[in-house]
């Protein structure tokens, strides 16, 4: 296995450094070559790319940053994620790895799937249909929102699955009484969640209260899924078409196994190829990967973010979405948003401390329509705070939700 490994990292940065000419880029900066790169471990020697970086580079290369090795006229699809960074979808090497948590879980001919995740924009929401639709199933796109109908065309239809987030099936649960729906009625059996926590107590509901067999999928929109999770298997099982490093934040290098550090990703697609890709998660790889991960490497768990972006609602809130924001609002001095939670619902707060001479002034809606046009979330609440209260020292955003 190992010496398989190997062969497809130097076979993948061969054909990187040859067809993509950031990869060239990156690599030649720090003077290495692909046969520099012979194992896994020499993958090291190449710089880690943060987030922050990729936008660089793409902007300054628009639209792919010089990573894609394949006419543009090949792409099924081109998506936009934070940035902002247009996203290529290209063809997969290995479009079966991308389905082994759906088959995890049981998705096949026969299944009605409620996908809750967006279509529009971001990749998710068809990336998971084709994906539900090869394992055999029959895909209900509702997106997310509309509770009740969701809830009337789960009953209509028989729905025997569910993807998207776990707090979203949990409200849906949460209303079916209300409609004279008890448990014992709800059809759904399978379900896939992603883009925020899977909590102990969520999944005690669902398995144990519902029957339902559950996975959480950790992902990006750079690289899809990365991992899922398996009963009785600590953290994530990782997917075959990744090799993931746990690396020194600061210098880039891996920590040892079992050892937390940012989560750094090297996709095997050579058609648009990221190499050490720096999510800005924090993780830990398995020293020994359980078996039951067929072979492949093992992320112990997620222990929060090394930079200063965090997750609401399924998209990523960075600082800098906050900055552009206020910066477009001339009365506001400082501002912070803070996330909380509410019954199984992110809240997004803004607070905002006025200038002086703009004491009185209101700024709720200016605020609420500048973050959805910066970030595509939606404020809940704008509070105008008074002068001191808002530390700008601390992150401009705070992550005030408890998981337990």
């Amino acid at each position: 296995m190992t010496d398989q490994l190997d062969q497809r990292i130097h076979e993948l940065v061969s054909t990187a450094y040859e067809y993509a000419p950031a990869i060239r880029q990156i690599m030649d900066g720090a003077r290495v070559t692909p046969n520099d790169i012979r194992t896994a471990a020499d993958l090291a020697r190449v710089p880690v790319t943060s987030k922050d970086r990729l936008v660089e580079i793409h902007q300054a290369n628009p639209p792919f940053g010089g990573f894609l090795t394949i006419p543009i006229e090949d792409l099924p699809r081109i998506y936009i994620s934070p940035g902002p960074i247009y996203d290529p979808q290209p063809p997969s090497d290995d479009p079966e790895a991308a389905l082994a948590p759906f088959h995890y879980v049981g998705f096949g001919p026969g299944d009605r799937v409620l996908n809750t995740f967006m279509y529009h924009l971001t990749p998710a929401g068809l990336l998971i249909d084709e994906a539900l639709r090869a394992c055999g199933a029959t895909v209900i796109p509702t997106g997310p929102g509309n509770t009740e109908l969701q809830v009337m065309m789960m009953m209509a239809l028989n729905v025997t699955g569910f993807v998207g987030q776990p707090s979203f099936l949990m409200t849906l649960l949460d209303k079916a009484p209300a409609l004279g729906i008890p448990p014992e009625l709800v059809s759904i059996k399978k379900a896939l969640f992603s883009a925020e926590p899977y909590t102990a107590a969520q999944r005690q509901r669902f398995e144990g209260e519902y029957g339902m067999k559950t996975t959480s999928a950790y992902g990006t929109a750079d690289l899809g899924f990365i991992g899922y999770t398996m009963d009785g298997v600590e953290g994530f099982c990782l997917s075959q078409h990744v090799y993931v490093e746990c690396c020194d934040p600061d210098t880039g290098q891996p920590v040892e196994p079992g050892s937390v550090g940012e989560i750094v990703v090297t996709t095997f697609n050579t058609r648009y190829p990221l190499i050490r890709f720096g999510t800005g998660d924090l993780g830990a790889l398995a020293p020994q990967p359980d078996p039951r991960c067929g072979g492949g490497q093992q992320l112990l768990g997620l222990f929060g973010r090394s930079g200063d972006a965090i997750k609401v609602r399924g998209m990523f809130l960075h600082p800098n979405q906050i900055l552009a924001a206020i910066g477009r609002v001339p009365q506001i001095k400082h501002a912070q948003a803070v996330v909380t939670r509410v019954e199984n619902r992110d809240v997004l707060t803004v607070n905002v401390e006025l200038l002086p001479e703009y004491a009185h002034a209101d700024v709720e809606e200016a605020v609420k329509a500048h973050v959805q046009s910066m970030a595509r979330l939606r404020v809940d609440v704008v509070q105008v705070v008074p002068p001191g209260v808002i530390d700008t020292a601390q992150r401009m955003v705070k992550d005030a939700r408890d998981w337990r």
